[in-house]
């Protein structure tokens, strides 16, 4: 069976290039924008009528979460409308779609971890063409499931533990906020978990939400003292609140994700963030 990733030189794509090696059952094609535009229903529906995917693992979008406050029509673009040809195509060809979004799609206000079925309130540009990219799978694709994840890192691209790393290797001291709270996100992990799913998910599954983070709970400061002191990294670290960082967008508070679902119905075991945070640690130096 083919499987189409799209995205595929973003974090999560990277990730699930590297693992492709171990699931031979597959074939894989990895593209990103330049190989297939997916805001072009043309582009998308000659790519499907010609690779007949069987599967979507839908990695592409528009991540820029600042730049989005003022970019609202790029990121509903490839967040909703992108998404919404995808599930499209999918429903045409009866490929079953699995689409990645994100924690933003929450207020953050909350105090509890969030369960899929938590009411949806995006604060900001980002979260609410994500939330709508949701919908747009939920309504267009015959088979489909959605699965959440937030503060996602790896050894490729830009993030959070990539900039902490760097800056303390240089000797910078560290500013880090401590009022925002989460589960981070081996993207090697959420790989795994998006593999080990494929072949349990149930044909009458259609927008079907699973959330996944890494297991436990911390502040991005917490993420950043285990980052430092697991790489050997001697750093002066200071914990500051959230309102001494202006940032266009808001971001959550608090978007500790529930993963009693994917854990019960697919059987996955999810390891321990600070865990995985030291096998990631391995692969960057």
């Amino acid at each position: 069976m083919n499987v189409l990733v799209t995205g595929s030189k973003g974090q999560l794509g990277l990730e699930l290039s590297e693992l492709s090696k171990d699931y031979k059952e597959y074939s894989f094609l990895f593209t990103d924008k330049e190989e297939l535009d997916i805001t072009s229903a043309k582009q998308v529906k000659g790519y499907f009528d010609k690779h007949k995917p069987g599967i979507l693992i839908n990695c592409a979008g528009y991540t820029a979460v600042d730049k989005a406050e003022d970019d609202i029509g790029g990121a509903m673009l490839v967040n909703a409308r992108g998404a919404g040809i995808l599930a499209g195509a999918c429903s045409v060809s009866s490929c079953l779609m699995v689409h990645i979004s994100t924690d933003y799609v929450f207020d953050g206000n909350g105090c509890k971890p969030y369960g899929e079925s938590h009411s949806a309130s995006p604060r900001s540009v980002y979260g609410k063409s994500k939330l709508e990219g949701e919908l747009e799978v939920i309504f267009n694709a015959k088979r489909s499931v959605i699965i959440r994840t937030s503060w996602l890192y790896s050894p490729y691209g830009q993030n959070f533990l990539k900039t902490i790393i760097n800056k303390a290797s240089r000797g910078e001291d560290l500013r880090v906020v401590f009022d925002q709270v989460g589960s981070p996100t081996y993207a090697s992990d959420l790989a795994r978990a998006i593999m080990d799913i494929l072949p349990l998910i149930p044909e009458t599954a259609r927008g079907e939400i699973c959330n996944y983070s890494n297991e436990g709970v911390c502040s991005w400061y917490d993420f950043a003292r285990a980052a430092v002191e697991l790489a050997g990294i001697d750093c002066k670290i200071e914990a500051v609140l959230s309102n001494e960082f202006k940032t266009r967008a808001k971001r959550p508070h608090y978007s500790v994700l529930d993963k009693s679902r994917i854990k019960k119905n697919f059987g996955i075991k999810v390891p321990y963030w600070r865990d995985s945070l030291a096998l990631c640690l391995k692969r960057l130096t």
